[in-house]
C-alpha cells in the first residue's frame, strides 16, 4: 500500500508569478501586497492624523454644546397645567390654567383654542407679572376665526 500523502491541487500554487503564501510572508511579498493595495507608511500617517482631528472636532463640539445648553439655560422651575376651558361664543372661548415659575420672574404664556380638526382657531400670548408665589390661576379669553372645542396653554417661557 502506498502511504505518501497525495498532493491535490488546491494544495499547489497555479498562480504563476505570485507569492507564496504562508504564515509568514517575505518582505517582499508584504511589500508586493501594500504596495497592491496602497498601505504605505505615508498612508498610514494620514489616516492616523485624520482620525486624531476628526476625534478633536468631535471633542470641541461636543464642548461648546456643553457650554451651550448648560448652567445657562435653566427652566426657572416653569410648569403649566390646563385646568379648563369654555366656549363662550363661536368667536370666543376662556381658558382656565394654573401657572408655576420661580417668584419675581416674568413669565409668558402662548394660549391656544383648537377646533374639531385640531386645527388652531385662536392664539394669545398673555404677559405675566412678577409675583410673590410661586403658583398662581390665571384665565384667558382668546377670540377665535371659528367656533372652538377646546383651549389649553401651548408653552410658557420667561423672556
Amino acid at each position: 500500500m502506498d502511504t505518501q500523502a497525495r498532493e491535490l491541487p488546491w494544495d499547489q500554487d497555479i498562480h504563476p508569478g505570485s507569492p507564496q503564501l504562508s504564515e509568514h510572508p517575505t518582505p517582499s511579498a508584504t511589500t508586493t501586497l501594500d504596495d497592491r493595495y496602497g498601505r504605505t507608511p505615508g498612508r498610514s500617517r494620514r489616516t492616523r492624523l485624520v482620525a486624531i482631528l476628526v476625534a478633536a472636532a468631535i471633542v470641541v463640539v461636543f464642548g461648546a454644546w456643553v457650554i451651550w445648553a448648560g448652567p445657562g439655560q435653566t427652566s426657572h422651575g416653569i410648569d403649566s397645567d390646563d385646568v379648563g376651558y369654555k366656549i363662550v361664543s363661536e368667536h370666543r372661548a376662556t381658558v382656565d390654567s394654573q401657572v408655576s415659575v420661580d417668584p419675581g420672574q416674568t413669565m409668558k404664556c402662548a394660549v391656544q383654542v383648537l377646533d374639531k380638526s385640531y386645527t388652531i382657531v385662536g392664539w394669545k400670548v398673555v404677559t405675566l407679572p412678577p409675583a410673590t408665589e410661586r403658583t398662581r390661576s390665571i384665565t384667558t379669553t382668546v377670540n377665535t376665526t371659528t367656533r372652538g372645542v377646546t383651549g389649553l396653554i401651548h408653552t410658557c417661557w420667561v423672556p
